[in-house]
């Protein structure tokens, strides 16, 4: 049985890596996977994929990126210009949204 992690990182956030090769790395996410506690970064966390000629694709080496834990990245606060936490609060409309934890900025438009 696969658990859900709870995770407040969305796709197109920006985010920092924290942890492994590519630490201190600023990009944007491709896709959040919950199931796996996993994530998709844009040119992180790369990989070469050697693959097979066939009729539809020419051989090669294909270099892509391989998901990694989403405790590895945390989001970039473009006030603090650093990685922070997020928070959450509940405005006066009624709407939920991220706060960064260190400045208290709204993140959600």
């Amino acid at each position: 049985m696969t658990t859900l992690v709870k995770t407040r990182i969305r796709r197109d956030d920006e985010v920092v890596v924290i942890a492994g090769r590519d630490k201190g790395t600023r990009a944007k996410v491709i896709r959040v996977m919950p199931q796996d506690g996993n994530v998709l970064v844009a040119k992180v966390n790369m990989i070469k994929r050697h693959t097979r000629q066939s009729q539809a694709s020419a051989g090669g080496i294909i270099e892509k990126e391989a998901p990694m834990a989403i405790s590895n990245v945390q989001y970039y606060c473009s006030k603090c210009e650093s990685g922070v936490r997020l928070g959450s609060k509940q405005l006066e409309d009624g709407r939920k949204v991220r706060t960064c934890r260190k400045c208290g900025e709204v993140l959600d438009k």
